[in-house]
C-alpha cells in the first residue's frame, strides 16, 4: 500500500538539520506500518521499540538522559546495532513513557546522527495533559487515513491517481465515469489502511462494513480506557450525535441534538479529547472572509466531522446496496458523506478548515481556505447540482478572486466561478 506521506519521510531523511521526527494521527491509521516500511525502504537497518507495557525501557529513561547509555540500552533491548545515519530508530507508543519524549531534546542537541522517529496513538491527549515536550527540538508529520489518491493508488489505478496531477481537465473529464464510480466506492469504503486493504482483498462490502463496526466499537473502548472516568460518557454522546449533527445541515454543532439542555461548557472537555486523539476534525464559522481567516472566527461556533467517510457511513448504517443505485449514495445523510470527504481531503492536505455563514441569512459556504494570498470559498454539491445560490451571493458581496463549487460535474471555468469535480478538488488546489 502506497502512502504519500512517504515522500515527506524520506526529505526528512535528508534534511541538512534534522531533528527527530513525531508522527501524530489516530489509533489505526497505519502509523507503525509506515514507520517500518520507511525503515526497511531508505535504511540499512530499522530498530523498534515498543513503550507500551515495558516497564524495562521505562526505568532507562527515568535514571537520566545520557544518550549513549541509552543507545547501550536500547542495543540490548532490541538484540541490533544502531549505527548513526543506517539505522532508523523507532519509538513506538512513546506517550507511554513521557520521559522517552523529553529525552528527544538530548538527541537533537547532543547526537543529531541519530534518526529517530516516534509516534504515539493517544500523543495528542499525553501533550494536553502537560507531558513534559521537547518544544522547538523535533519535526511533526501528520498521519491521516488515506486520501482519494491514496484510495486510486491502492486499488491498482495509479493512471487515474496521476492523471488528476497533470491538470489535463478534458482528459479527466473523459474518464469521470470511473472516477465517480471509484468515489461512490470510497464513500462507503473509506481510508482506514485496514478496511481498504480487506476490500481489495476480498471485494466484500459486507466484510468491509463488519470490520468498520469493529473500529468503532475498538474507538468507544478507548474512550472507557483512556480518558477521565467522568467525561466517558460525554465523548460517546458527543461521538454517537455527529451522524445527526451532519445530516440536519445545521449552521453549527448544536448541543441539544447531543442532549436535551445541554451546555458547551458539559461538553468541552469531551470535544477536546476526541480532537486530541485525532478521531474529528473541527471548522470554524467564519463572520468576515479576511485574511488571515483565524482572526474571525467564532470559537463558540464550528461544526464536527469525524476521521473518515468510511467510518461516518457505517455510524450512520449506510446499506452496501446502494453502491448499485447510482448517485443515492451521494444524496445519503442529505450530503453529510459528501461534506464529510471535502472536509477530510483538505484536512489530509494540512488545510485549516472554516466556514462561512452570514448571521442574518441562511446562506451559507461550506468552506473557506486560505491558500496563498488567496481566500477561497468552496461550496460542495452531492450530485451534478448545478445551483450555487449561496456562492453567487458571497460572490457578489465579497469578490474573491478564486471561487469553487465542487460537484460530480466535469471541470469547467464560468465568469464568476470554477466547478472542480469532488475527486479532482485537492489536486486543483494543489495546483495554484
Amino acid at each position: 500500500m502506497r502512502r504519500l506521506t512517504m515522500e515527506k519521510l524520506y526529505k526528512w531523511k535528508n534534511k541538512k538539520n534534522r531533528k527527530p521526527l513525531i508522527i501524530r494521527g489516530a489509533r489505526q491509521v497505519g502509523k507503525t506500518w509506515l514507520m517500518k516500511e520507511f525503515g526497511r525502504q531508505y535504511f540499512e537497518e530499522v530498530v523498534y521499540i515498543s513503550f507500551d507495557n515495558n516497564e524495562r525501557l521505562k526505568n532507562v529513561f527515568d535514571l537520566d538522559f545520557d544518550i549513549d547509555r541509552i543507545i547501550s540500552a536500547l542495543k540490548v533491548e532490541a538484540k541490533k546495532q544502531i549505527i548513526p545515519e543506517k539505522t532508523l530508530l523507532i519509538f513506538d507508543e512513546v506517550q507511554e513513557v513521557p520521559k522517552a519524549l523529553t529525552a528527544l531534546k538530548y538527541f537533537c542537541e547532543n547526537a543529531p546522527e541519530y534518526a529517530i522517529v516516534a509516534a504515539g496513538s493517544l500523543l495528542g491527549v499525553a501533550l494536553h495533559e502537560g507531558t513534559s515536550f521537547p518544544v522547538g527540538k523535533v519535526d511533526f508529520l501528520n498521519l491521516y487515513p488515506l486520501n482519494f489518491q491514496e484510495f486510486l493508488l491502492a486499488m491498482g489505478e495509479d493512471g487515474l491517481a496521476e492523471l488528476l496531477n497533470g491538470g489535463d481537465y478534458d482528459m479527466i473529464s473523459a474518464f469521470s465515469e470511473k472516477y465517480k464510480d471509484l468515489l461512490r466506492k470510497y464513500y462507503y469504503v473509506g481510508g482506514m489502511p485496514e478496511v481498504v486493504r480487506t476490500y481489495i482483498e476480498t471485494d466484500d462490502l459486507e466484510e468491509v462494513r463488519a470490520l468498520q463496526k469493529q473500529l468503532l466499537v475498538y474507538y468507544a473502548n478507548d474512550f472507557s480506557k483512556h480518558a477521565p472516568k467522568e467525561t466517558v460518557p460525554r465523548i460517546q454522546m458527543i461521538w454517537n450525535s455527529i451522524p445527526m449533527q451532519l445530516a440536519k445541515e445545521n449552521r453549527k454543532f448544536v448541543y441539544g441534538i447531543v442532549r436535551e439542555g445541554a451546555r458547551a461548557k458539559d461538553f468541552e472537555m469531551a470535544i477536546q479529547w476526541l480532537a486530541d486523539c485525532g478521531l474529528i476534525h473541527k471548522s470554524y464559522r467564519v463572520t468576515k472572509p479576511g485574511m488571515p481567516l483565524i482572526s474571525y472566527l467564532e470559537m463558540n461556533s464550528f461544526k464536527i466531522y469525524l476521521l473518515d467517510v468510511g467510518l461516518l457511513a457505517a455510524q450512520g448504517n449506510l446499506d452496501a446496496r446502494t453502491l448499485l443505485e447510482g448517485d443515492i449514495i451521494f444524496t445519503e445523510f442529505k450530503g453529510a458523506l459528501t461534506e464529510q470527504f471535502v472536509a477530510q481531503e483538505l484536512a489530509a492536505e494540512e488545510m485549516e478548515l472554516y466556514y462561512y455563514s452570514a448571521a442574518n441569512s441562511r446562506g451559507e459556504i461550506d468552506f473557506v481556505i486560505q491558500k496563498g494570498m488567496y481566500l477561497i470559498p468552496i461550496e460542495v454539491k452531492a450530485e451534478e447540482n448545478l445551483q450555487a445560490k449561496s456562492l453567487r451571493c458571497y460572490c457578489e458581496k465579497y469578490k474573491p478572486e478564486i471561487a469553487i463549487r465542487t460537484s460530480m460535474s466535469n471541470y469547467r471555468e464560468q465568469e464568476w466561478m470554477r466547478n472542480v469535480p469532488l475527486y479532482l478538488l485537492t489536486a486543483y488546489l494543489n495546483s495554484m
